[in-house]
């Protein structure tokens, strides 16, 4: 009998040319690797997958990107399983973000790379925790500039991740503390669009979740968000989304022509999800009840990070040996979910 006929060889070479071509296509404005400012260590081109992809499944696989499913939002250690996590925020981030890069055909692989990446760095307790690092620490603690931390220096055993120039700089860029939502303040705009649309995308996402688990929790009803933002937003979590979506592409898209293409919101808009945002601050956010929970997972966080700095050979890895015992305390601490975080307080008799 004769051989059966081999397989077809696969060109892997005409894949890669086909996935550039891809990237090729999109907006003139949209990031490529090819006008990359690359990597900090040179590394040959993959095949089947394009440097901004190559980041993204990097950050999906690290130690740091599974313990987010444990760290808490807003709601410090919850008795309800449907109130957001650091891991769901991110997930819905990335959602909206990728939702918004492909109707404007911007790189999606890059959004999303950034979107992954951008809470990397979130102690346990939700911002409680970023607050009381940032008490202890000599130089402050900021959970963006952590997140490039670990995607830089402490993932891999103090080799980091390599990624993209434009990945990295997303990541430290997305965040913008209590300002509007557009704002330039803090770190100022990312290099790229992409890293533009994860910034609005976490605001989006982040006012959105954060009312729905307010509603739950007992702290507001759906009827005592502000009539003008309900008007021009919607009445309820999928019509604001929606609205907020659908707007950004709209208002977007015309700043494609011009010398200075950008992602923002139409007026109207924007300055109903500040004034939502400034309701969730009253109302939710500096709630006593918010702040009760905040306290007690501070509370966690400062005796674990002193008792740390003292007794630094007791650290288990997640730092840089030779970096000072407070900037390894740091990193130590701010890595633990909620559940760990209390667990070693409770062993180490720091709390009762």
């Amino acid at each position: 009998m004769p051989d059966a006929a081999a397989p077809p060889a696969v060109d892997l070479v005409s894949v890669r040319h086909a996935l550039e071509a891809r990237e090729s296509s999109l907006a003139p404005c949209a990031a490529r690797e090819q006008a990359s400012r690359g990597r900090e260590r040179p590394e040959e081109p993959q095949p089947l997958r394009l440097a901004y992809q190559i980041d993204r499944d990097r950050i999906i696989h690290t130690r740091a990107f599974r313990r987010l499913k444990h760290k808490t939002q807003v709601f410090v250690t919850p008795d309800s399983d449907h109130v957001v996590t650091r891991m769901t925020h991110t997930i819905e981030v990335q959602q909206v973000a990728r939702t918004i890069a492909r109707a404007l055909n911007l790189n999606e692989d890059l959004t999303e790379a950034i979107a992954m990446g951008h809470d990397l760095g979130h102690t346990p307790f939700g911002h409680a925790g970023e607050e009381e690092l940032g008490r202890l620490l000599p130089d402050g603690f900021r959970h963006n500039e952590q997140s490039l931390r670990i995607v830089e220096r402490l993932e891999h055993d103090g080799q980091g991740l390599n990624l993209m120039f434009e990945t990295r700089d997303g990541i430290l860029r997305h965040s913008k503390g209590r300002a509007s939502v557009t704002s330039e303040e803090g770190w100022g705009l990312p290099a790229t669009l992409e890293g533009e649309v994860v910034k609005l995308a976490d605001s989006i996402a982040y006012l959105n979740h954060d009312i729905q688990d307010a509603i739950r929790a007992g702290l507001i009803a759906e009827g005592d968000l502000p009539a003008s933002a309900r008007r021009i937003l919607g009445e309820d979590h999928a019509g604001r989304i929606n609205t907020l979506v659908t707007d950004c592409v709209t208002a977007s898209l015309p700043t494609f022509e011009s010398e200075r293409p950008t992602i923002l919101l139409g007026p109207q808009t924007l300055e109903a999800m500040d004034e939502l945002r400034e309701f969730m601050f009253r109302r939710v956010y500096h709630h006593e009840r918010t702040l009760e929970g905040a306290k007690r997972g501070q509370a966690v966080v400062s005796a674990l990070f002193q008792y740390y700095e003292a007794h630094p050979s007791e650290i288990a890895g997640w730092s840089l040996p030779d970096d000072p015992a407070w900037r390894r305390a740091a990193d130590y601490v701010s890595g633990m979910t909620d559940h760990y975080a209390l667990q070693r307080a409770r062993e180490l008799a720091l709390i009762d």
